[in-house]
C-alpha cells in the first residue's frame, strides 16, 4: 500500500450505523467480513484516499445501560422516532476493549476489511480513545491505580464526577474522564497520565491498534498534554516524566514509518501547532468550522494567513463530523454549498462525513446503532460528486497553495470583503478557487501569480459546473479576472491554454 498523500480526502463512517444500513438494503447480515465489493467500489469511486470507521471497538454494557438514561430519550427519539431499546449500542468512546466489536465482524472482520480497501488504494483510520475507558473495563478491577483517584468525600461532594468502582484490592472511588471545562463524561473513567505506568499502558495499546490500520484519529487529544492535564486534575507528574504524544507517537513509528496520526483538539493556535510539534500529522480546524458557520469572509481569510504553510497544511478541514450538527441543519442547504468549497479544496486532510453528500439532516448520537432513513438531496449529491472529481487531481495533492487578495471591482463596491479565493500549481496545472460566503450578490477582481500566462488566451473551466470563459492572460495579469458571483456561489477553475489570439471560437 502506498503511503498517504500529502493533503488526503478522508470520509467518516458510523459503523455500526453504516453496516446495519448495508444488512437492510442486502436483506441478510452485513459485517466487516462481508461487507459488499460494490460498496467499497462507490466509496474509491469518490475519490476518498482512506475510511475513518468510526466506532470498531467493544462497546460497553455499563454504556450501554447509562445511555437508556431519561435524560438521553430526547435525543434518541429526535433523531430516530421509532428507536427502541434494542437500537441503543452504548457510545462510541467508552472504550470496553480495544478489540472490534463481535457484532461489527470482530478482528478477523476487520484484518480481512483492511485487506479488501487496500486492494482499492484506500487506508484504514480507526479511533484512539487517549483520556478515558468506559467505567467497567477490566482495568478498573486489576489496575485501578492507572485512573485518577478520589475520596469519599469526593464522591459525596460531586457525585457527577466520581464513582465507586470494586477492585481486586476492594472499593476505589474513581473519577469519571472531563476536560476542564464541562460537566463529566459518566460511562467513563479517567486515566491518570501523572503516572509512567499509565503512560506505558496506554502507548502499549496504541502500538497494538496501529498493527490493524494506517492511522488514528485520537478523541480530544489535548487533555492528554501535561499543562491541561493539570489544569483539570491538580497535582504533578513523576519526575522527568515526558509528554505522552512525544513517547507514544515515535513508539509507533518505530514498528509503522509512514502511520497517520489526527488530533481531534480545540482551543486555538497554542494548542493545534503544539500537537503538530509533537509528531500529529493533522489537528482539527474547529476555529475555520466555526468562522464558516458564522458566515465571516474576513474572519476565514484570517485564520488563512495564520502560521506558515506546514501549520495549515497540518488542519483537518470539515463542514460536518459526528460531532457536529449536519451541515445541511447548520448553513442551509445554499450555504453548506459555498462552506463546502471553501473547506474542502484547502491544503491538510479534508474529511467528508457519512451522510453529508447526501443531504442528510438528522444529527444521530453515537449512542445509537441505528439511524432514520432520509432521502438524498440529488442537486447536494450531484455537487459533492463533481468536487470530489476535483480533488482527485494531483495539484490537490501535491501541489502549492496560496490564498488570494480580493480587490474591490469598484471605488465604491465593498462586496470584495464577502470572498475567499485561492490557487492551487503544480508542474503546470493551476486552481483557482474562489467563493461568495455572502447571501447578496458580490463582484471582485482577482490578480493571479503566474507569469506563463502571459501573451496567450486562456479557459477558465468551471469544475462545479458547465460554465467556461475565455480570457487573455496577458489582462489577467495586468487587471486581474473580474467576477460576479451570486450569494453563496463558488467556483473552482481549471485555467487551459485556449485558442490562438484572432481565431474563432465555437
Amino acid at each position: 500500500m502506498e503511503n498517504w498523500p500529502k493533503h488526503p480526502v478522508v470520509c467518516e463512517l458510523n459503523t455500526w450505523v453504516w453496516l446495519n444500513q448495508l444488512t437492510q438494503e442486502a436483506q441478510q447480515p452485513v459485517t466487516l467480513a462481508n461487507v459488499p465489493e460494490a460498496e467499497l467500489q462507490r466509496l474509491s469511486g469518490l475519490g476518498f484516499d482512506g475510511l475513518w470507521l468510526m466506532g470498531v471497538w467493544r462497546r460497553s454494557p455499563a454504556a450501554r445501560r447509562i445511555a437508556q438514561d431519561a435524560e438521553f430519550q430526547g435525543g434518541h427519539r429526535h433523531a430516530l422516532p421509532d428507536y427502541t431499546p434494542e437500537d441503543i449500542v452504548g457510545s462510541a468512546y467508552a472504550i470496553f476493549g480495544y478489540q472490534v466489536d463481535a457484532a461489527l465482524g470482530g478482528d478477523d472482520g476487520l484484518a480481512a476489511f483492511r485487506q479488501r480497501l487496500h486492494a482499492c488504494g484506500l487506508h484504514l483510520i480507526l479511533d484512539f480513545v487517549p483520556n478515558h475507558l468506559s467505567r467497567d473495563h477490566a482495568w478498573t478491577v486489576e489496575h485501578p491505580e492507572r485512573f485518577v483517584q478520589g475520596t469519599e468525600a469526593d464522591l459525596a461532594r460531586d457525585p457527577g464526577s466520581f464513582f465507586r468502582g470494586e477492585s481486586r484490592w476492594g472499593p476505589r472511588v474513581l473519577a469519571h474522564g472531563r476536560d476542564p471545562y464541562f460537566p463529566a463524561w459518566t460511562d467513563t473513567v479517567q486515566l491518570d497520565y501523572r503516572r509512567s505506568d499509565t503512560q506505558q499502558a496506554m502507548t502499549d495499546e496504541l502500538v497494538d491498534i496501529a498493527a490493524r490500520c494506517d492511522g488514528v484519529r485520537c478523541d480530544m487529544a489535548m487533555l492528554e498534554n501535561q499543562d491541561t492535564f493539570l489544569k483539570t486534575w491538580g497535582g504533578s507528574f513523576e519526575s522527568s516524566q515526558p509528554e505522552f504524544w512525544l513517547k507514544a507517537i515515535p513508539a509507533v513509528r518505530e514498528k509503522y514509518p509512514g502511520f497517520l496520526f489526527m488530533a481531534e483538539v480545540y482551543w486555538g493556535l497554542d494548542q493545534e501547532e503544539k500537537l503538530q510539534r509533537f509528531g500529529f500529522d493533522y489537528t482539527y480546524d474547529k476555529r475555520l468550522y466555526d468562522l464558516l458557520l458564522h458566515g465571516d469572509a474576513g474572519a476565514v481569510r484570517n485564520r488563512l494567513r495564520e502560521s506558515d504553510a506546514a501549520y495549515q497544511s497540518g488542519l483537518v478541514r470539515f463542514i460536518e463530523n459526528h460531532d457536529e450538527e449536519r451541515a445541511r441543519t447548520a448553513f442551509g442547504l445554499a450555504r453548506s454549498r459555498a462552506a463546502a468549497a471553501v473547506a474542502l479544496a484547502l491544503p491538510g486532510m479534508r474529511l467528508v462525513h457519512d451522510g453529508q453528500i447526501e443531504g442528510y439532516q438528522l444529527h444521530l448520537p453515537v449512542r445509537l446503532g441505528r439511524r432514520q432513513m432520509e432521502p438524498p438531496e440529488p442537486d447536494l449529491v450531484s455537487f459533492y460528486h463533481r468536487l470530489l472529481l476535483a480533488l482527485r487531481h494531483p495539484v490537490f495533492h501535491d501541489g502549492a497553495w496560496r490564498l488570494l487578495e480580493p480587490q474591490q471591482a469598484g471605488w465604491d463596491n465593498a462586496s470584495s470583503q464577502s470572498f475567499v479565493a485561492y490557487r492551487w500549481v503544480l508542474d503546470g496545472q493551476y486552481r483557482l478557487a474562489a467563493v461568495n460566503l455572502g447571501g447578496d450578490r458580490a463582484q471582485c477582481s482577482l490578480y493571479f501569480d503566474w507569469p506563463s500566462l502571459a501573451g496567450k488566451n486562456w479557459w477558465l473551466q468551471d469544475l462545479l459546473s458547465d460554465a467556461r470563459y475565455l480570457e487573455d492572460g496577458s489582462q489577467l495579469l495586468s487587471s486581474g479576472l473580474y467576477l460576479d458571483m451570486p450569494g453563496y456561489g463558488y467556483h473552482i477553475f481549471e485555467v487551459i491554454p485556449g485558442p490562438p489570439s484572432g481565431a474563432t471560437v465555437g
